[in-house]
């Protein structure tokens, strides 16, 4: 080689301090990632316990499928880590740059429709909220169509976090927006037929997710942190909390319309009922190219769920701001480390822990006691919420956010006693056939007494743990939970009875969090004043 040559070569390469601080970010990515993978194994561990406890134990027998759950539980693992990793380099830095740069132009228009576009754009095609429209629908017998349904809690989602930032714009105190909010909730609980009620509260659950959780909060925190005057932990954290309880009142409102002023035609429900018998009595097998496909198919529907918030976070970003991505490559990275995470996380769940969740509802109820039914709806609360990527990052968030006035363990713990608390009183609801009118209004005017009691810089981060618990995790288990006891018991019925175990998983957390931080304040007052 010519010496000329050799010397072009040499000058195309990057220079040494670069490869060398390539190789150092290569290396703290791949430490971080280790970490993360040590710490979702770690999270998933009290799931592992409680299911393997209850067979050994009260069902005393080997699980059908061990193998594809211990499969599934690795996946899980995995799936949490990549996703986790995904978030912190992809959409946390983004969220919050676009809320920086939308506060320094000062529009509220601006803010208000990326808000709207964001909250719309990240719950139309939620998984969870998919799945709950549809089965709905199946248990209706088309009387609630999935897609209106689907339709009507995305424009609500989209109407509450503009609705947000609108609140941190002004920097009003979340604690009215509940108050209010809530007790028009309870009104129209009172009006709303039965049959929507439980389903209602669960599609105002749903709407929170692994994805839209960190998003929807790194927006409101990014928007306080930029403003002065705005402090993050009561004003950044908040639009979780909203976009869980608006679509409360659009699904119950809906409901009065279907079944109250809308009468359906009883041959029109035979007719439905007949064509779904007849596509579940059409034979399923599938071969090895079927499985191949239907992963393939899986994949791109992920994809399709987290298309939309690329897509308004790309519009804004360059047909709005009109400014590049910083960090394009790590950005793209970090979404496709979402959408593969994610990915991962639901399939390990679907082979793992779905299956033994809905078998084993059906074996306790089978049982002589009921007592093991009550155990196990608390553990296996338990231990879902403290596996809750969701919850992971947003208690991650509000530690940093209070400046040290705050443990994220500690708040996990918390939350995860109020579901788990939570899901004891809703299994006892679906047992006793109780109507679950009385259950939701009670445990929201308890939430309206302690809001109105609690010290104001918690209020904000409460409610937005009572809407993080319901995600990727605990929204399947609970729900084939529900629909599991309520179709082995007598007299009841699964679309009045199965649904409604998310709206309790949601409330008493809020309950436990606002509980605390009263307790917490008394006290620091009482040693003060000695």
């Amino acid at each position: 080689m010519s010496a000329s040559r050799k010397g072009n070569l040499l000058s195309c390469a990057p220079p040494r301090w670069k490869r060398d601080r390539d190789k150092a970010d290569i290396v703290n990515h791949l430490t971080a990632f280790w970490d993360t993978l040590k710490h979702s194994f770690r999270n998933l561990l009290p799931i592992i316990l409680v299911v393997g406890l209850f067979q050994a134990l009260v069902i005393r027998q080997v699980p059908d499928g061990l193998g594809s759950m211990l499969v599934g539980l690795g996946i899980v693992v995995l799936g949490v880590a990549i996703f986790l990793q995904g978030l912190e380099l992809g959409i946390f830095p983004v969220g919050k740059n676009l809320s920086n740069a939308f506060a320094r132009r000062g529009s509220l228009p601006l803010l208000m429709g990326f808000g709207f576009s964001l909250g719309f754009a990240a719950v139309i095609a939620e998984p969870a909220l998919i799945a709950v429209a549809e089965q709905a629908e199946a248990i209706s017998e088309g009387r609630i169509n999935g897609f209106v349904l689907r339709l009507l809690v995305a424009f609500s989602v989209g109407l509450v976090v503009a609705l947000g930032v609108l609140r941190t714009l002004l920097g009003h105190a979340l604690h009215w927006y509940m108050i209010i909010g809530y007790l028009l909730v309870v009104t129209v609980t009172f009006f709303a037929p039965e049959e929507i009620v439980g389903l209602a509260y669960d599609s105002g659950g749903v709407t929170t997710n692994i994805v839209t959780v960190p998003l929807i909060a790194a927006l409101g925190i990014g928007l306080a942190a930029s403003i002065r005057g705005r402090n993050p932990l009561a004003h950044g954290f908040g639009l979780v909390a909203l976009a869980v309880m608006v679509p409360m009142i659009a699904v119950q409102l809906y409901g009065i319309l279907v079944y109250d002023l809308m009468p359906v035609d009883p041959q029109t429900l035979a007719d439905s009922r007949a064509l779904r018998e007849a596509e579940d009595a059409l034979p399923s097998a599938r071969t090895p190219l079927g499985y191949a496909l239907g992963m393939l198919g899986d994949l791109a529907l992920m994809l399709r769920d987290v298309l939309p918030i690329i897509a308004v976070i790309l519009f804004f970003q360059y047909g709005v701001i009109r400014k590049a991505i910083p960090y394009a490559r790590r950005v793209a990275l970090g979404f496709a480390m979402v959408i593969l995470g994610l990915y991962a996380f639901v399939v390990g769940l679907k082979l793992g822990l779905f299956p033994v969740g809905r078998s084993m509802a059906e074996q306790l109820i089978g049982l002589d006691t009921l007592l093991y039914v009550y155990l196990f709806a608390f553990c296996i609360g338990f231990a879902t919420t403290m596996a809750e990527p969701a919850l992971i990052a947003i208690g991650n968030q509000a530690e940093e956010a209070a400046s040290g006035k705050l443990n994220g363990n500690h708040i996990r713990l918390l939350v995860a006693a109020g579901v788990a608390i939570g899901i004891t009183i809703g299994v006892h609801r679906i047992i006793t056939g109780d109507s679950i009118h009385y259950y939701i209004m009670g445990g929201y005017a308890l939430v309206i007494f302690l809001t109105a009691l609690a010290p104001r810089y918690i209020v904000p981060l409460a409610f937005d743990l009572g809407g993080v618990t319901t995600s990727e995790v605990t929204v399947p288990l609970v729900t084939a939970l529900g629909i599991g006891l309520a179709s082995q018991i007598d007299g009841r019925s699964v679309l009045i009875d199965g649904f409604g175990l998310i709206a309790f998983a949601s409330i008493f957390p809020i309950v436990t969090v606002l509980l605390y931080a009263i307790v917490m304040e008394r006290s620091t007052r009482n040693q003060g004043a000695s």
